[in-house]
């Protein structure tokens, strides 16, 4: 997919996800099953997936590696505490998040998006992880970051919490 029709649906994805998330109950979005996120907890883990992305996205624009840390994200999540929060809060916070990313990846040169990279630590930050001995590109930590999101908004979807009315 040409890196233009990526980010028309990268802010599909934003825009789509937001109004089904406003869908959910702010009872079903603290909702979860033994041993799962619940909807909300979920949507925290794509805040912190974002804030820790953002940082990378800027970064790599200035080195010629692409080696960054991991995080913990249970603890994160669990930190944080997003079951506390209010739903609305918790949606317009990863709503707002991605539409900066969404304009930092749009405006990052051609050339620095597809520099390989011999140096990276995709093998353990990455979604689809890379073996250290392949080079990565920062186009591709980007567009792994959507396969990231998208993985996880269908888990929302999926659950049995909400059912969307026909109405």
């Amino acid at each position: 997919m040409a890196y233009q029709d990526f980010l028309r649906d990268f802010e599909e994805t934003i825009r789509s996800a937001n109004a089904r998330l406003q869908e959910i109950s702010a009872e079903e979005s603290s909702t979860s099953s033994e041993g799962e996120w619940s909807p909300k907890q979920v949507l925290g883990h794509l805040i912190d997936s974002a804030a820790n992305n953002h940082q990378r996205f800027v970064r790599a624009q200035f080195t010629d590696t692409l080696e960054f840390p991991g995080y913990e994200q249970e603890q994160w999540v669990s930190a944080q505490h997003y079951n506390d929060e209010p739903w609305p809060a918790v949606i317009e916070l990863w709503r707002a998040y991605n539409m900066r990313l969404l304009h930092v990846v749009s405006v990052i040169p051609h050339e620095v998006l597809t520099q390989p990279r011999d140096k990276h630590s995709l093998e353990q930050i990455a979604f689809k992880t890379v073996e250290p001995d392949q080079p990565a590109t920062l186009e591709y930590l980007i567009r792994d970051y959507l396969d990231h999101l998208k993985h996880h908004l269908d888990q929302i979807w999926r659950r049995s919490w909400h059912t969307p009315t026909n109405n």
